[in-house]
């Protein structure tokens, strides 16, 4: 079996369109010397075409679904409303 490589990131930190392909600026959070809060810092870029963006987009929306039937995340209804 191949062995996979995992990389962990605390978010994503910029989604960009450019070159006709879609990017995504994955971050992880960096601790500062004395204390502060930490500092997101670009670690990881994920390129890919427009089509493959939007299988990923409906995989991810799939899986919000399951996690809401779940219990596991809660709709926020103010920030629903609040986008109206």
């Amino acid at each position: 079996m191949n062995e996979k490589k995992e990389i962990f990131a605390d978010g994503i930190g910029q989604i960009h369109f450019a070159g006709g392909m879609v990017r995504f600026d994955f971050v992880t959070l960096q601790p500062e010397a004395d204390g502060k809060a930490p500092v997101p810092q670009s670690n990881v870029r994920v390129i890919m075409p427009p089509q493959g963006f939007l299988g990923a987009f409906n995989s991810m929306q799939q899986l919000i679904d399951k996690l809401l039937e779940a219990g596991v995340l809660q709709k926020n209804e103010n920030a629903v409303k609040s986008k109206k």
